[in-house]
């Protein structure tokens, strides 16, 4: 456990490197953090610091750096958080209104992006018992068919189905009009309990494409249900730090690509009651060694439906982005749950 001096100093230092980017020396810790020590007293402090892997020393200054058990201390237990100035709350309660739901994800993802200039990501919900508001379908040849799924928020899916029987397009007509007269507002599941026994009633090639439509847009729901939507990844290609670490950038962006282990490191979050910090390693994916993760989870009529965060540098202003994450997902929340 550190004593009150050992903690004023690595809280400045950890401050002053956020805020500088450069090695902190003792001269700078002795002038910012209001104690009154002798230069001795502090680097005796530094390497004290140092020997418990809370600070490193780069070979090319004297100055010392937070190491990422350093990063974790600090946030844990000297972190003070602000406050959301009045200008940045008004502005993500202005662009996070309930009025264009479908719209809302896309658009949490590059305000976070906008104002910390790191990268933005959101995991769209997960739909659970997700319904339609109405389907079409359109012939593209004689045995190829797209499929329009129009959900109530206004998200649209597209699939194109293979067909072993020709239909015209009245034929296709006829079979939308069906499913929207009898199963607009269903989900998916009760269509699918209903469909054996309410589809005998329709020609045996009708029931073929009522199957094939159904399949289609289960498939449809599921992989939209599980998308990562990311913004302001380019942000990270000014940060010093990184610019100068190509190959972090490189498997940074090649887990951008891939998603799949951002999805389990963001479904993680899920678990979490407010914002939860990955920092460098903690995360166990090797492309994050050199970043932080600040996630939130959010809600749609008090469950939760996925994740909000920041992806950036672990030299980020904590105490910044962790409100900026938080107060993401709760007007997230709130938007989607009054629709």
């Amino acid at each position: 456990m550190l004593n009150e001096r050992a903690q004023i100093l690595l809280k400045t230092l950890v401050e002053r490197y956020i805020h500088e980017g450069q090695p902190v020396g003792s001269r700078a810790l002795s002038k910012f953090s209001g104690l009154d020590l002798s230069p001795a007293t502090i680097r005796n402090v530094m390497a004290d610091l140092e020997e418990m892997g809370l600070v490193a020393s780069p070979h090319t200054s004297a100055g010392r750096v937070p190491t990422p058990k350093g990063y974790r201390l600090f946030v844990d237990t000297l972190l003070v958080v602000k406050t959301l100035d009045k200008v940045e709350l008004n502005h993500l309660e202005n662009h996070l209104h309930p009025d264009n739901p479908s719209r809302l994800i896309n658009v949490a993802s590059q305000l976070l992006s906008d104002l910390t200039r790191f990268a933005g990501v959101v995991v769209t919900p997960k739909r659970k018992g997700a319904v339609f508001r109405y389907v079409e379908f359109m012939a593209l040849s004689e045995k190829r068919i797209l499929l329009i799924i129009v959900t109530p928020e206004g998200d649209v899916q597209n699939r194109i189905i293979f067909t072993h029987t020709p239909y015209s397009q009245s034929d296709l007509i006829e079979a939308g009009n069906f499913i929207n007269q009898h199963y607009a507002g269903c989900t998916l599941d009760e269509i699918r309990g209903r469909v054996d026994i309410e589809l005998k009633q329709l020609r045996s090639e009708m029931i073929s494409l009522m199957s094939a439509a159904i399949a289609a847009g289960g498939e449809a729901v599921n992989e939209s249900s599980e998308a990562v939507v990311l913004a302001g990844e380019r942000n990270l290609l000014q940060i010093d730090e990184l610019s100068d670490n190509l190959l972090s950038l490189k498997k940074l962006f090649e887990l951008f690509e891939r998603k799949t282990k951002l999805l389990q490191l963001l479904e993680l979050s899920r678990q979490a009651h407010g914002v939860k910090i990955f920092i460098g390693g903690e995360s166990d994916v090797s492309s994050l060694e050199e970043f932080s993760v600040v996630t939130a989870p959010y809600e749609m009529e008090g469950e939760v439906v996925g994740t909000v965060g920041v992806i950036g540098p672990r030299r980020m202003a904590y105490e910044r982005v962790i409100p900026i994450v938080d107060v993401t997902a709760k007007l997230l929340s709130s938007s989607l749950s009054q629709h």
